[in-house]
């Protein structure tokens, strides 16, 4: 079933079940994608592949991670808590994540592939983990690893 039409079915289940907080979060994804659809529109790009709508999931999910931080450290623990129910529903349609150990073999086999020697190819390497794990891994933590690897 294509992510789409998972996100489709999932808000009909929680509007019948009459669960607010997940049909409130299902519906803040349905508008991120709209919104993105509009912006592809006007840019001219055609209707959104299931790699787009994984990338806006997992920018969902790291502005909520810096919602509830910000809401913690104000003493705002309902609000921290409203965000970590959101991550919670918007990661149900992201795949699993790998473990750091998975994500360095990654690593390591982008740059076998790629033949990376050196800082320069860092670009190529990045595009090969995103071809194979996108919404699978964070991407800034692995761009680290790899200059470190590459430096």
């Amino acid at each position: 079933m294509a992510l789409r039409d998972r996100l489709q079915s999932e808000l009909k289940e929680a509007m019948k079940a009459r669960e607010a907080d997940r049909l409130s979060a299902l519906r803040l994804i349905n508008a991120a994608i709209k919104d993105r659809e509009i912006a592809a529109r006007g840019e001219g790009a055609g209707e959104l592949t299931d790699a787009d709508l994984m990338a806006i999931l997992g920018k969902m999910v790291k502005q909520r991670q810096e919602s509830a931080r910000i809401y913690e450290e104000g003493g705002r623990l309902e609000l921290a808590e409203k965000e970590l129910t959101e991550i919670r529903v918007i990661e149900e349609f992201l795949p699993r994540q790998l473990s750091p150990d998975e994500v360095e073999t990654a690593i390591s086999a982008a740059i076998a592939e790629t033949g990376a020697t050196g800082i320069r190819d860092m670009g190529r390497v990045m595009a090969a983990l995103k071809a194979r794990h996108t919404g699978q891994m964070d991407f800034a933590a692995a761009g680290a690893a790899i200059k470190a690897r590459l430096g």
